[in-house]
């Protein structure tokens, strides 16, 4: 009896036992997402902070190939499981392509901002093209087109260090979100401060593909495009089109850094800019889990104070860097997908 009791007892433990490792295999099993992600986000996906959220609380791991907003509407989905681009063109330019997603949410926003430099920005600032209030420098956008249209040279400026005509350098309309919204905002400005549209926009082309077909090479990620900033200084690239979170996100990684340059670097506000809204796309019902995720309210706070981008109520002053304004005020509505299709097919 004695015997046969032990055996139950092992085999009710064999059980229990086996029964606790399923338990603990599905609370535990990982699914991995692949998908596209903009440049900009890649510092927020390798957190990893973000990670260990991402992980313990949903179960989840997100794998990504980097891709500009327009690429990844026109890549290979093959595997993947979701898009992350950087605009509401994006999200319509897939819609036209693919039809609707499986789902689709916009996890937080950036506002376009221009970088430059100190004496860029002083000078600009002698013109009546930049302005600064409570060291916020904002530039009025009808102004600066009108500077790069006339071609003047840098030296008009007082800049003769600096070689060459007034331009900002952008990524690829066609390509990468960035690029493409400030196409945008160039186009708004050429149209005498008014969004541009179906019975506009013929006027403006021209004008706008004479501004763009003297950059030259233009790279395809913003990222790249921010870090070659950086790198090569004022003589190279005096002005680029960005993301303002790309400043706040490498003075929270790289101090020592920005302690370097934070007195040289300069963020400019275009007046008026357009908000750029980071849309996670689910190309499938996998999918769907990373806007849950992404949604978490401690991805949210860390997406600002590590990363920089906008959420509901960040603390503008944790950001910890000077000339971040509170609101952002001056805002003009992206053109309508149509007219954007028109621009991007202008600028090919």
């Amino acid at each position: 009896m004695k015997t046969k009791l032990i055996g139950i007892a092992v085999l009710l433990a064999v059980i229990l036992a086996g029964g606790g490792y399923y338990f603990y295999r599905s609370q535990t099993t990982v699914t991995i997402l692949n998908g596209y992600l903009g440049g900009e986000k890649i510092g927020l996906f390798e957190d990893k902070e973000v990670q260990d959220i991402i992980r313990r609380e949903y179960h989840l791991e997100l794998d990504y190939s980097r891709a500009g907003s327009m690429d990844m509407v026109t890549a290979d989905f093959t595997d993947r499981d979701y898009l992350f681009p950087s605009s509401q063109t994006a999200l319509e330019y897939y819609n036209e392509a693919h039809g609707k997603p499986a789902a689709s949410k916009i996890i937080f926003n950036t506002p376009i901002v221009l970088y430059s430099h100190k004496i860029v920005a002083d000078a600009l600032i002698q013109e009546g093209i930049v302005t600064e209030t409570d060291g916020v420098y904002y530039a009025d956008m009808q102004k600066l087109a009108e500077c790069i249209m006339n071609r003047t040279q840098w030296r008009e400026l007082g800049l003769s260090e600096l070689y060459g005509a007034v331009t900002v350098d952008t990524t690829d309309p066609v390509r990468s979100n960035s690029g493409n919204m400030f196409a945008a905002l160039l186009a708004s400005a050429l149209n005498g401060g008014k969004t541009a549209d179906a019975g506009s926009i013929d006027t403006v082309l021209p004008r706008l593909q004479e501004i763009f077909s003297q950059l030259g090479y233009m790279e395809t990620s913003s990222s790249d495009l921010f870090s070659q900033f950086l790198r090569m200084g004022v003589g190279a690239k005096p002005i680029i089109a960005g993301y303002e979170n790309q400043l706040i996100e490498y003075a929270a990684e790289q101090p020592d850094s920005y302690a370097k340059i934070k007195d040289d670097i300069v963020i400019l506000y275009p007046t008026p800019t357009v908000w750029s809204t980071h849309i996670y796309i689910a190309l499938n019902e996998e999918g769907k889990s990373g806007i849950k995720a992404l949604s978490d309210n401690k991805i949210q706070e860390i997406a600002w104070t590590k990363h920089g981008f906008r959420t509901d109520g960040c603390d503008i002053a944790s950001a910890g860097i000077s000339g971040i304004p509170e609101q952002i005020t001056a805002v003009i509505h992206m053109p309508d997908y149509d007219t954007m299709k028109k621009i991007m097919d202008s600028l090919r």
